[in-house]
């Protein structure tokens, strides 16, 4: 049932964008002389940079936090951090995703989202490249906020841009974005030791070698923005741009018009709180895993492995995790399966981390992907694509806030234990009510059913 919604309200909305599209061509066109005749055309090779722009900028949304995760040790060593002060670097993330992703909408309305990404790119490049040469630890950490900061925004915008450009394509096209967001997450995890040792071993160089990859990003999102409705390349992704903005002005209307306040929406906070509580296992995952298996005997590059392993069991999972999802009326019994894994991948790194490093790897992995199923549940606890919007930002907004402490708990608790006894009991309680705030969200009910009644 909930396909046949899927699939009735994307073609509904493929019948009502072809309209908009042409009003906001025509005036883009005029605005620029009224020179469309290469516009099918242009349209075709622009196309195909945008899929190219999605797939690097994809690459570069997570490398920026599991590269620091490989070298946290010698970056705490180099820089003098405490365990708190680490603590806090790995909660910067979160932070940075709260904060910068609420902008991004903004930023797109006001110039495009194409040249939001592409600032974004430049952003990620330029923190990267600057933040091991900065000498101390609030210049590093500034540095690493630049860098988040661009993929906050991009993060939020990679979705808005396949929804534009790729309408009819909205799940090959996720999929292929999500597969090269886990690829990049995995490649940094697994070769920023290798490549550090193999550039002199210093670790500076090995955290600004991956500025090279942002910068290669910042590419074809140029070509797609330079002299914007200028150029008939231009023309064409200011004529999505304008469709874009066209849409969000109607979205925007209908919003006033509909009145939803999520807030009173019980599945809304529930959401939330999973999206949080799943994030904030993520992001512990991606700071301390490496240093875990470290202490714990491994050596530095099997850990980074081990780290990249965990990581890439994203991409197939990202697939077949909301298929199943779709296919179900109620995703409680998913949530479960995932915190299971979870729960036992803790239980394995307290009992022995270093004696069965790869199965707990492993199971961390498919534990971590409670991410795309909460986007699923996103799109399916809402009846309209104005709850859709509704819940996403208020699911994610809030989750993020929800996550920043774990991290810096985490860091705290390693600190002043001398050990990683107690920081695991945490992960593994904290999976507990993520579980069963998972299975409350995963109920076969809608945010617009609960305002309702609650109205």
């Amino acid at each position: 049932m909930a396909s046949e919604e899927t699939r009735t309200m994307t073609s509904a909305q493929t019948r009502t964008q072809a309209p908009i599209r042409t009003d906001a061509k025509d005036a883009m066109d005029g605005a620029a002389g009224g020179a469309t005749a290469k516009q099918p055309a242009t349209r075709a090779w622009a196309t195909r940079l945008v899929v190219v722009g999605i797939v690097l900028a994809a690459l570069n949304l997570r490398p920026a936090i599991t590269s620091l995760g490989s070298l946290l040790e010698e970056v705490r060593d180099g820089l003098g951090m405490s365990g708190t002060l680490a603590g806090l670097l790995t909660s910067v993330p979160p932070l940075c995703f709260a904060i910068f992703g609420v902008m991004a909408p903004r930023l797109a309305r006001r110039f495009g989202p194409g040249a939001v990404v592409c600032a974004g790119m430049v952003a990620i490049a330029s923190g990267l490249a600057i933040r091991p040469f900065l000498g101390g630890t609030a210049g590093f950490l500034a540095a690493t906020a630049l860098a988040l900061m661009g993929i906050a925004v991009s993060n939020v915008l990679m979705p808005v841009i396949v929804k534009r450009w790729f309408p009819e394509k909205v799940g090959s096209m996720t999929g292929l974005y999500s597969m090269a967001l886990a690829l990049g997450t995995s490649m940094a995890a697994a070769v920023t030791v290798p490549m550090t040792d193999a550039l002199g071993g210093s670790w500076r160089t090995g955290l600004a070698v991956w500025a090279v990859l942002a910068a290669v990003a910042v590419v074809p999102w140029v070509l797609l923005v330079r002299d914007r409705g200028a150029g008939a390349g231009a023309s064409a992704f200011a004529s999505a741009s304008a469709a874009a903005s066209a849409e969000h002005v109607s979205a925007a209307v209908q919003r006033e018009d509909a009145g939803l306040r999520i807030t009173r929406s019980r599945t809304a906070w529930a959401l939330a709180c999973f999206f949080g509580l799943q994030a904030t296992a993520a992001y512990i995952t991606m700071g301390w895993m490496p240093q875990i298996f470290r202490d714990a005997g491994v050596p530095a590059g099997e850990a980074g492995v081990l780290l990249a392993v965990t990581m890439a069991m994203g991409v197939p999972l990202a697939f077949v995790i909301p298929r199943v999802a779709t296919r179900l009326p109620n995703q409680g019994p998913v949530v479960m399966v995932l915190g299971a894994c979870g729960l036992a991948g803790y239980a394995g790194l307290y009992l022995a981390p270093a004696g069965g490093a790869w199965v707990w790897a492993l199971l961390l992995g498919v534990s971590n992907c409670s991410f795309p199923l909460a986007l699923t549940m996103v799109g399916m606890r809402a009846k309209s694509s104005v709850g859709v919007a509704k819940l996403s930002a208020f699911a994610q907004s809030t989750g993020y806030l929800i996550s920043i402490p774990g991290p810096l708990l985490v860091g705290v608790l390693y600190q002043h234990s001398g050990g990683w006894e107690l920081p695991i009991v945490l992960m593994a309680a904290l999976m507990v009510p993520q579980i069963v705030v998972g299975i409350l969200a995963g109920r076969n009910r809608t945010v617009e059913d609960e305002v309702a009644a609650a109205a």
